[in-house]
């Protein structure tokens, strides 16, 4: 396994697991149902084991640093805005 795709599968991780925590707060904030914050958790979770695979074994190295740029802008966007 190439180190680039260690190295964007981590900062991937890095970036994304504040994001799920990010999207599970909006949820409870405009629902106030813990069963819509677990699924908005669940959801924004799996997207982001998903693409994380996907990053380790398939991707090609500009959809791969892409994906990390686009999350942690929305993660960062989502918390400077909090």
């Amino acid at each position: 396994m190439e180190t680039w795709r260690v190295l964007a599968t981590a900062l991937l991780a890095a970036a994304g697991l504040p994001l799920v925590l990010v999207v599970m707060a909006k949820v409870r904030d405009r629902t106030r149902s813990s069963g819509q914050v677990a699924l908005g958790g669940v959801i924004t979770f799996t997207l982001l084991v998903v693409v994380g695979v996907l990053t380790l074994t398939v991707l090609p190295g500009v959809v791969s640093w892409a994906f990390v740029a686009a999350v942690a802008a929305a993660a960062s966007v989502m918390l400077l805005a909090g």
